[in-house]
């Protein structure tokens, strides 16, 4: 391929630039099922945002997905424990191990709760070379004790936004929580039930689509260019 002519953007450094590639996009597809991490946003007993993320997780599984639900029982507030505290390292391994995520908070106060946003503070945006979020899909769901809203779901999707990853544009927000579920925690039918299906098949059509490239469709310019200044200066501490 005949090298981009940069004479019109002289501000941009050569070797940090590429043209976006059809053929990077288009690798060999894993053939591992997609592997969904979910997390929920409530301790009580009866929680609602849990029986939903177990209600997306048996869909996910039907619709071929290998899941792992986290629980937030016992995690440390962000930064009142270190890093090592063993839920933190389960959070972090299990973002590391997925390929997507369902984030289902409850609605409290007009906003998600402290508990589903303390765990997505404990995974931070880059751990050494390893980025547990970065190019990953997201669903965002959400339960409300009364009408409709989707306070929780927009801030959920701002945060995915700002984690770097895929989030993807369906999205679930369940009334009424207490009237949806059954003594044992399943949804029962209707529309929302509906809406369910719909996130997570979408989900996991996104999860196909973009794991393979997802190290492609995240690289960036600024951090190619940002790199190469590091191993430079590494190069000319290295000669001297």
């Amino acid at each position: 391929m005949q090298p981009p002519d940069l004479a019109d953007v002289p501000n941009i450094d050569p070797h940090a630039f590429e043209r976006p590639a059809v053929a990077a996009l288009l690798p060999d597809p894993p053939t591992h099922p997609p592997r969904i991490l979910l997390l929920y946003g409530s301790l009580r007993e009866r929680s609602f945002s849990r029986f939903q993320a177990q209600e997306a997780a048996r869909l996910l599984e039907a619709f071929g997905a290998e899941t792992r639900i986290f629980n937030p029982s016992g995690l440390p507030l962000p930064d009142d424990a270190p890093a090592d505290h063993p839920k933190v390292r389960e959070l972090r391994d299990l973002s590391a191990w997925s390929e997507g995520q369902v984030w289902c908070s409850p609605e409290r106060h007009g906003a998600m709760t402290g508990i589903i946003k303390a765990q997505i503070d404990w995974i931070p945006l880059a751990i050494g070379a390893v980025r547990p979020t970065q190019g990953k899909t997201l669903a965002v769901m959400q339960v409300s004790g009364g009408s409709q809203s989707f306070n929780a779901v927009n801030q959920m999707r701002v945060l995915g936004r700002w984690m770097r990853m895929i989030t993807i544009p369906n999205q679930s927000s369940v009334a009424k929580a207490y009237e949806q579920f059954d003594e044992a925690g399943w949804m029962k039918p209707s529309p929302y039930y509906d809406r369910v299906v719909d996130v997570v098949e979408e989900l996991v059509k996104f999860t196909l689509l973009t794991r393979g490239p997802s190290a492609y469709l995240a690289s960036r310019y600024s951090e190619r260019k940002e790199a190469a200044e590091k191993l430079g200066a590494r190069v000319k501490l290295a000669a001297i």
